[in-house]
């Protein structure tokens, strides 16, 4: 399982449009917009970072629905989130006032209501790179774009054609994904390093996530925010594995930044040629933020998760490992994926870069 079971990272936009609007928005004024119909829903997609159930539902091993994932959770429930408790889409959610939780697509208890207001189609395990989904039997974005048709179909039959249409129209749109291609493939796999060098393999991802968005854009898709890949270097479990355990491995971050750089610049490609909505969100920055100036955000531990030894234990190794008393002073949950704390502050300093022109 070890390096198959990645990625995080977290959430939402800040537009610059309509120069009286530029200010940073207060959550109160971010609900207000909502409650005029600015914003109708929050649709995501991606990989372990988001998804809060979908593999629950599917032939993978990469699961989370088991203690202590979710002890921190509404009602101390694993749910298949691979945190302790909510991820950095349910924050926004709740800022936005949409919902408590963002429930998963294919979760059967997920009713016709919750899709009107959020729904997560993501997977962990998977990445831009179908292939990257293939390896561990995940949902692939291809698959996840094609549940998005589902679910307005779905809307369609409940709340009509017309309605169903101005919701997805007027969605917020989050796709988090791109650690899985590297960790889970490109680093680990041998068959794309022999296809692309590691810059053709990154401009082959933004291929991948430019065909998905034009996918999104006909199904009518036009506010998105895509999270950029965070720190990979700064996992624990990369430290242990390629570092010395304390410090930042610098060469897989760098190869990090360097496909954030390209996929910032595609969306400025899509927004022109689509006139879609879209912003960058700079996930790297925010968490490597919190590593290199922890007391800033209440943390005292950056280098190691709270379950277990901290170094190497995520999804079922992790399965009924001790966990840390504090675990509001962890930057990390496992070896692999943030903390709730820090998915809060993800989604916090996501929220303050909102202007009003994401919501016109």
């Amino acid at each position: 399982m070890g390096l198959r079971n990645s990625c995080f990272c977290a959430l939402l936009f800040y537009m610059m449009y309509m120069p009286n609007y530029l200010h940073a928005m207060t959550v109160p004024e971010i609900r207000d917009l909502k409650a005029k119909h600015r914003l109708s829903s929050l649709l995501v997609f991606g990989d372990s970072s988001v998804d809060p159930g979908n593999n629950n539902r599917i032939a993978t091993t990469m699961k989370s629905n088991f203690l202590p994932y979710g002890m921190d959770f509404i009602g101390s429930r694993p749910t298949g989130r691979f945190s302790n408790g909510k991820l950095g889409t349910d924050f926004v959610a709740e800022a936005l006032g949409l919902a408590v939780a963002i429930p998963a697509f294919l979760d059967p208890n997920t009713t016709k209501v919750d899709l009107l207001h959020a729904v997560s189609f993501a997977s962990a395990g998977s990445g831009y790179d179908d292939l990257t989904a293939n390896l561990t039997s995940s949902i692939s974005l291809g698959r996840q774009v094609n549940y998005f048709r589902h679910y307005k179909i779905h809307l369609r039959q409940f709340v009509g054609f017309k309605r169903a249409d101005e919701i997805v129209r007027k969605a917020g749109i989050i796709m988090s994904m791109g650690t899985n291609d590297y960790l889970q493939n490109y680093f680990l796999e041998p068959t794309r390093p022999k296809q692309f060098t590691l810059d053709k393999y990154q401009d082959y991802l933004v291929s991948c996530m430019r065909l998905a968005i034009k996918d999104m854009h006909k199904i009518g898709a036009r506010r998105l925010a895509v999270v950029g890949v965070p720190p990979i270097g700064c996992m624990p479990i990369m430290m242990s594995i390629l570092g010395d355990g304390v410090g930042c491995v610098d060469k897989v971050n760098k190869a990090v930044l360097s496909l954030n750089s390209k996929i910032a610049k595609e969306l400025k490609a899509v927004e022109t040629q689509l006139k879609m909505k879209t912003k960058f969100v700079d996930a790297y920055g925010i968490i490597k933020g919190a590593i290199d100036d922890p007391k800033k955000y209440g943390f005292s531990e950056t280098t190691k998760g709270c379950c277990g030894s901290g170094i190497f234990e995520l999804g079922d190794t992790c399965k009924s490992s001790n966990v840390c008393k504090d675990r509001d002073s962890y930057v990390f949950w496992d070896a692999v994926h943030p903390s709730q704390k820090m998915y809060n502050i993800l989604a916090d300093e996501i929220l303050k870069s909102i202007p009003y022109s994401f919501f016109s």
